[in-house]
């Protein structure tokens, strides 16, 4: 059986790297007690699969992991043990039990929701917001593994939703495309013309699609 666990990186946590979060999630689950899944092979270590890294300064509030278990445990008892050998900033929200031959996580993930919350903004950023949504393009500058591409991130651009000071993104993440909130911020205030306000980019929610539409990718 696998685990499904929601987690939250809480702010405080924000500057820790991919690394070192599955460091620390994988000396929680030694410490556990739980019947843990390991790879075979002279170096054996935790099959634990994080459906998506954040970025360096970037907290999750709910982060989804994958746990591989050689035998069942309650969701309730594997909250609990977890629980017990992680630090307050790591919380474990949720798990529930699927079959081994169940997705991973990370195979279903489509999109990501953000919130980005701004020390100041623009004056009528709603109606910025919405000019920027109506180009049929957006051009951009993005960095890939063989260096600075131009390319296209309206496709990438699933809905902007302005709440007062804060910005709501939901954007593609997915093997096929990526638009990382920062790349979108950038672009929406070069459009704006003014200068980019500091911000705390949160990911709130990583999506998956069902029947068209996209749904909490912990639900799938």
């Amino acid at each position: 059986m696998k685990m499904i666990v929601v987690f939250e990186k809480a702010p405080r946590l924000r500057h820790i790297g991919h690394l070192d979060l599955m460091r620390a999630m994988q000396r929680a689950l030694r410490r556990s007690g739980l019947p843990l899944r390991y790879s075979q092979g002279f170096n054996p270590h935790i099959l634990l699969n994080l459906a998506a890294p954040l970025s360096v300064g970037m907290p999750g509030r709910r982060e989804i992991m994958e746990v591989p278990l050689e035998k069942d445990v309650q969701p309730e008892e594997f909250l609990k043990k977890i629980s017990a050998a992680l630090p307050p900033d790591l919380p474990c929200l949720s798990a529930h039990a699927v079959d081994d031959r169940h997705p991973a996580p990370m195979a279903q993930l489509a999109a990501a929701l953000y919130e980005a919350e701004f020390d100041e903004i623009p004056e009528n950023f709603q109606n910025i917001v919405e000019s920027f949504l109506a180009q049929t393009e957006i051009p951009a500058i993005r960095k890939t593994k063989s260096g600075m591409k131009p390319c296209d991130i309206r496709p990438m651009i699933y809905g902007l939703n302005v709440q007062g000071n804060r910005l709501q993104m939901l954007l593609a993440l997915c093997e096929k495309a990526t638009c990382k909130p920062d790349l979108l911020l950038s672009s929406l205030f070069a459009f704006a013309g003014v200068d980019r306000p500091r911000s705390l980019v949160t990911r709130l929610q990583m999506m998956g699609e069902k029947n068209g539409a996209f749904v909490p990718l912990e639900t799938l």
